[in-house]
C-alpha cells in the first residue's frame, strides 16, 4: 500500500507523527488499533495492518456492540504501521490538529485474503483485543462521496450487545480541555469500563462428576505451569487391531494448556508460553467455562495440511493473515480430577463431551478405531502429513514411547543445525545450514545442507540462534562426501529444524533439502534422544486393487508428465543469461508447446460470471483467452516478480492491485524481496502457465511484471517509456511521440520496440543485456524525459500532475525503478472493451487507431496469423548502458578536438 497520501499531507518537522520509511516489526502477528481523536470533530480512528500499512478509517461514532447498529466508517488515508504507538497532540495548524490517544490494540485475523475482501467491498474479520473482541463487518456503501465511505457493524456473535465505544473510556487518557469543547466529548451517559469480559459458556454440566468417574481418575491440584507431553514413535507402516485408533497427524505446532481459575495459559511442547501470542486461543479455552482443566492439542491455520504450514508460520510472523485453530486430541485433567491413568478412549470421550458446542477457534480431534490402514490413506488423499496411532486402552505417559506411534506420508524429518555457509548474492547471515542427525557411535552425524525454502523471518530467526564461537574445524562426524565445506563454520549443536528431501544420497546425506520450518519447540537434546524418529524413508499408501491395474497404463502419461515438468522446471531454474534467452527468446520467436499439456488444467469456478460486463465476456472466456494466448504471454513474465490486478466483482467495479503473495495460492512461486522499508516480502512469481491459470482463477485480469527477474531482483533487463496523452491529444501526436524516442535512442545507439498499451497510448521498450542495475536505469530514464520536456515543452511534460498535462503527453519514466511494473504485452486491461497490451512492429505502427485498438477477439486472430513475434530478436539485442556512456563520452572528446 502507498504512503504517499500520508507523507505529503503532514510537515515531519512539525509534528510528531511517525514517518514513514521504518522497519517493519519482525516476527509479530498483524495487527490493529483505535485511536480516539479530538480533531476538527471527535472520532475514532479504526485501523488494520494489511501488508506493510494500517488500512484507515473514521468512524465519527465509534464502533457500536449493536449488530444492528451500522456505523458509518470514511476511509482515509493509509497510515505507516508504527502509527499505532502514536499518542499525543498534532499541532493544531497541521492536518488532523489535535489530541490522540489509544482506545484499544491487539491482533486482528481474517478467514481468506483481506484485500480481496475490501476490493469485494465486504470483509468480515475478528479482533482479539481488550475492548474490540469478535467477528465484525466492513461492508462498502453504495453511496457516491468525496472519499469512499464503509458501514462498520458488529457480527452476530456472543460478544453482541449494546455496549458502545464511548462506554469502554475508563482507562483511556483524557483529551485537554480546549480538545474536548472545540471537538466534542462524546456521549454523555456512559459506562465507565476498561474491557470487555470473555463470553463464556453457559452450560451448567457437572464435569467433575464425569471426570470422577472415568478409569484411575484421582483427585489432584492443578498447577498452572507446563506440563511435559506424551510423544510418539516414528513407524514405517500404521499399527494394527482393534486396540489402536488412529488420528490425523495435523501439521502445525504441538500446544499444552492449563485452565486454573477460569484463565488458560498455552505452551510449546519445550514450555515456552505462548498465552499472550495466540489471543484468540487463550480466549477460546477461556469461553468453555471451566475453571480447572488441562489439554493436548495441536495448533493449525486453515485446514492443517501440510500445504497450511506455511500460512500458520506467515499468520504467527505478520507475513500472511490466517484464521487459526487448536486442534484438541487429550483431556488430561477436569474440575479437581487428575485423569492421566485413565485410558485414552475414556479420556477422549469425555473430551468429545467438552467440546460438543465448542467456540471458534477450537476443535475437537476426531479418530477412526482399528482400521489404520484406511485413516492413512484417508490423510494421504487430503493431504495431511499422516497418521498418528495410539492405544486405546493405555494411561498417558510423559515422553516418547511405542503407546504413540507417527506414519508421515511425505518425507521429512528433523536435524540439528550444527554449521553454516557464508552467504552469496543478497541473502544476509548464511548461505545454507549444515544438518546433523543423532548417531550411536559418533554421537552426531553431518547428514547435509539445506538453503531454500527460507523465508525472510525464518532467516531472522536462524541468524538469531547460530552460536557467535563458530569454528573452521567440523563439530561433528563428517563421512566421505563429495561436497566442498571447506570455508564453512561449525558448532555444536544448536537448534532444530525440519527438512523436506527426495530421499538419501550415497554418501548418506539428504538429496534435494527443502526447509519446512524452525522448530522452535523442540532442541537438539530431543533429537539425542534414544527414541527419537529413526526411520528415514517416505511412508507410501498401499496401493488399492484399482490403482495397480492402473499402473502399466499409466507409465507413458508419467513419463509425459514428467517431461513437461523437467523442461518447464528447467526453463525457470537456468538463471540468469542462459534462461533470460530459453525462456524468452526463442519462446517469443516461437510459440511454446508445453502450455497445450494437462499440467495446465484446473478448476474454474464461477465461469458464467460475467467480467466485462459492456460486451457480456465471462470469466471462463477471459480463462480461455489466457489458455490460448499462453505461448506468447508466457515469455513476457516468467520467472519476474508479478503485480496482478485482481477484479473479483468484474472490471466495471473497483480492482485491486496484488504483488504479495496470499494463501490459496498453491502453484504461484513465492519470492522474498526486499522492499523500500527495509523488510522483505513474499512476491507473485509464476515460473509455468499452471502457476498464470491459477492467477485467472483468482480473478486476475492484468499482469505486470518487472523489468527484472526474481532470482536477479536488483538489475534491470528492461526499460519501458510509457507514453500517456492528456485531454485533447489527438492519437497522431502519440504515434510521431513514440517515433521521436525511437529515433533519439538510435542516436544513442540503442535498439527499441513499441507495443500499444491497452489504455490511452504507447509503450517503447528498450532492452538491457546483459542488464544495468536500477541505480543507473532510473535516473537515464528521468532524464530522458525531462530532455524531451525540454526540447519540446510544448509537446511533453515528464510530470506526472494532472494540472499540467492538458494538450500534453506525459513521458512516464516511473516505470523504471526497483519494485515498478509496466503491462505485460499481451496481458488484458480492466477497462471497457477487454483490451489488450499488443506488440507491434514498427511498420504497424500507421495502421493501429489507439493504443486499445486490440481485444479479446483480435488479439488472439493477430497471433494465429502472425508467423513470428513482433518483437523477434529481441533477446539477441546486446546493449546497455554502459555503452551510451562510452558513446557520449567519445563524442564529446571528438568535439573538443575540432574545437
Amino acid at each position: 500500500m502507498s504512503l504517499t497520501e500520508y507523507r505529503r499531507k503532514r510537515a515531519f518537522d512539525k509534528t510528531r507523527e511517525p514517518e514513514p520509511g521504518k522497519a517493519l516489526p519482525r516476527g509479530k502477528r498483524a495487527i490493529f488499533v483505535v485511536q480516539l481523536h479530538h480533531a476538527s470533530r471527535r472520532h475514532y480512528d479504526f485501523r488494520l495492518q494489511i501488508g506493510d500499512a494500517l488500512k484507515s478509517w473514521a468512524v465519527p461514532k465509534g464502533p457500536s456492540y449493536d449488530p444492528a447498529v451500522k456505523r458509518m466508517a470514511v476511509e482515509v488515508e493509509d497510515h505507516p504501521v508504527d502509527y499505532a504507538s502514536f499518542q499525543g497532540e498534532i499541532p493544531k495548524d497541521q492536518y488532523g490538529g489535535g489530541h490522540v490517544a489509544t482506545f484499544d490494540t491487539g491482533v486482528w485475523a481474517s478467514d481468506g485474503d483481506p484485500e480481496a475482501g475490501l476490493a469485494k467491498g465486504h470483509l468480515r474479520f475478528e479482533l482479539f483485543g481488550k475492548k474490540l473482541k469478535g467477528g465484525w463487518h466492513l461492508v462498502r456503501s453504495g453511496k457516491p462521496a468525496r472519499q469512499p465511505q464503509w458501514l462498520l457493524f458488529k457480527d452476530k456473535d456472543e460478544y453482541a450487545g449494546s455496549l458502545e465505544a464511548d462506554d469502554l473510556l475508563a482507562d483511556v487518557a483524557p483529551a485537554p480541555a480546549e480538545d474536548l469543547k472545540r471537538a466534542g466529548a462524546g456521549k454523555t451517559a456512559r459506562k465507565k469500563l476498561a474491557e470487555v469480559a470473555v463470553s463464556r459458556s453457559s452450560a451448567r454440566k457437572d464435569w467433575a462428576a464425569l471426570a470422577g468417574k472415568l478409569s484411575g481418575a484421582r483427585k489432584k491440584v492443578l498447577s498452572p505451569d507446563a506440563f511435559e507431553p506424551q510423544l510418539a514413535r516414528l513407524g514405517d507402516a500404521p499399527p494394527q487391531g482393534e486396540q489402536w485408533l488412529h488420528e490425523i497427524k495435523w501439521d502445525g505446532y504441538r500446544i499444552v494448556s492449563t485452565v486454573v481459575k477460569g484463565k488458560a495459559r498455552l505452551y510449546s511442547r519445550n514450555a515456552i508460553e505462548w498465552t499472550g501470542k495466540v489471543p484468540e486461543i487463550t480466549t477460546a479455552l477461556e469461553a468453555l467455562g471451566l475453571d480447572q482443566a488441562a489439554l493436548d492439542g495441536e495448533l493449525i491455520a486453515g485446514q492443517g495440511t501440510k500445504q497450511d504450514f506455511n500460512l500458520l508460520q506467515g499468520t504467527l510472523s505478520g507475513e500472511k493473515q490466517g484464521s487459526l485453530t487448536l486442534v484438541l486430541f487429550d483431556l488430561l485433567y477436569l474440575q479437581g480430577w487428575d485423569l492421566r491413568a485413565a485410558p485414552l478412549a475414556e479420556r477422549k470421550a469425555l473430551l468429545a463431551k467438552v467440546l460438543a458446542k465448542p467456540p471458534a477457534h477450537l476443535s475437537f480431534s476426531s479418530h477412526i478405531p482399528g482400521n489404520g490402514d484406511d485413516a492413512y490413506r484417508l490423510a494421504a488423499e487430503r493431504h495431511f502429513e499422516g497418521i498418528i496411532s495410539k492405544r486405546a486402552d493405555r494411561a498417558y505417559h510423559p515422553g516418547r514411547s511405542d503407546d504413540w506411534r507417527k506414519t508421515k506420508s511425505l518425507a521429512s524429518d528433523e536435524f540439528a543445525v550444527v554449521g553454516y555457509t557464508a552467504p552469496k548474492g543478497s541473502r544476509s547471515g548464511f548461505g545454507s545450514l549444515l544438518l546433523a542427525r543423532p548417531d550411536p557411535v559418533h554421537g552426531w552425524s553431518y547428514a547435509g545442507r539445506v538453503g531454500s525454502g527460507f523465508s525472510d523471518e525464518l532467516l531472522r530467526q536462524v541468524t538469531a540462534a547460530l552460536p557467535a564461537d563458530a569454528q573452521a574445524k567440523p563439530s561433528v562426524h563428517v563421512p566421505p562426501h563429495d561436497t566442498d565445506l571447506r570455508s564453512a563454520k561449525w558448532f555444536a549443536p544448536a537448534a532444530v529444524v525440519e527438512v523436506f528431501y527426495r530421499g538419501i544420497g550415497g554418501h548418506g546425506l539428504l538429496r534435494q533439502p527443502s526447509l519446512k520450518g524452525l522448530r522452535p519447540d523442540k532442541s537438539p537434546a530431543d533429537l539425542a534422544d534414544s527414541d527419537r524418529d529413526t526411520p528415514m524413508t517416505q511412508a507410501k499408501p498401499a496401493p488399492t486393487k484399482k490403482a495397480a491395474t492402473k499402473k502399466v497404463a499409466a507409465k507413458s502419461t508419467a513419463a509425459t508428465k514428467a517431461a513437461v515438468q523437467i523442461a518447464v522446471a528447467t526453463q525457470a531454474a537456468a538463471r540468469p543469461a542462459a534462461a533470460k534467452k530459453a525462456a524468452s527468446g526463442s519462446a517469443r520467436q516461437r510459440p511454446a508447446s508445453v502450455v497445450d499439456t494437462e499440467e495446465t488444467q484446473f478448476k474454474l469456478t464461477s465461469p458464467g460470471r460475467v467480467v466485462f460486463p459492456d460486451r457480456g465476456t465471462t470469466k471462463q472466456q477471459v480463462a480461455d483467452y489466457y489458455q490460448a494466448i499462453m505461448p506468447w504471454l508466457l515469455p513476457e513474465i516468467i520467472d519476474r516478480p508479478l503485480s496482478i490486478i485482481r477484479c473479483t466483482q468484474g472490471a466495471d467495479r473497483p480492482c485491486f492491485f496484488q504483488k504479495h503473495h496470499t494463501a490459496g495460492l498453491e502453484h504461484v512461486d513465492a519470492v522474498k524481496l526486499k522492499e523500500e522499508a527495509g523488510n522483505q516480502a513474499d512476491y507473485l512469481v509464476a515460473r509455468d502457465a499452471r502457476a498464470v491459470m491459477e492467477m485467472v482463477q483468482f480473478n486476475a485480469l492484468e499482469f505486470h511484471p518487472w523489468g527484472s527477474h526474481a532470482e536477479d531482483p536488483d538489475r534491470a533487463d528492461r526499460i519501458v517509456f510509457d507514453l500517456d496523452p492528456g485531454p485533447g491529444v489527438p492519437w497522431a501526436e502519440v504515434v510521431a511521440a513514440a517515433r521521436q524516442i525511437r529515433k533519439l535512442l538510435e542516436d544513442l545507439e540503442l535498439v527499441s520496440y513499441v507495443r500499444t498499451s491497452g489504455g490511452k497510448g504507447l509503450h517503447v521498450v528498450m532492452p538491457l543485456n546483459p542488464g544495468c542495475d536500477w541505480d543507473v536505469v532510473k535516473p537515464f530514464a528521468h532524464g530522458f524525459a525531462e530532455t524531451m520536456a525540454a526540447m519540446e515543452p510544448l509537446k511533453f511534460v515528464a510530470t506526472a500532475t494532472k494540472k499540467f498535462r492538458d494538450g500534453k503527453i506525459f513521458v512516464d519514466y516511473l516505470r523504471n525503478g526497483r519494485g515498478a511494473t509496466s503491462v505485460a504485452s499481451f496481458s488484458l486491461r480492466a477497462r471497457e472493451g477487454a483490451p489488450v497490451a499488443m506488440p507491434l512492429r514498427w511498420e504497424e505502427l500507421a495502421k493501429v487507431k489507439s493504443g486499445a485498438a486490440f481485444d479479446i477477439d483480435t488479439a488472439l486472430k493477430r497471433m494465429k496469423r502472425l508467423k513470428a513475434h513482433p518483437w523477434v530478436g529481441i533477446e539477441d539485442v546486446q546493449q546497455d548502458l554502459d555503452k551510451v556512456g562510452k558513446l557520449l563520452g567519445a563524442r564529446k572528446k571528438a568535439r573538443t578536438g575540432k574545437q
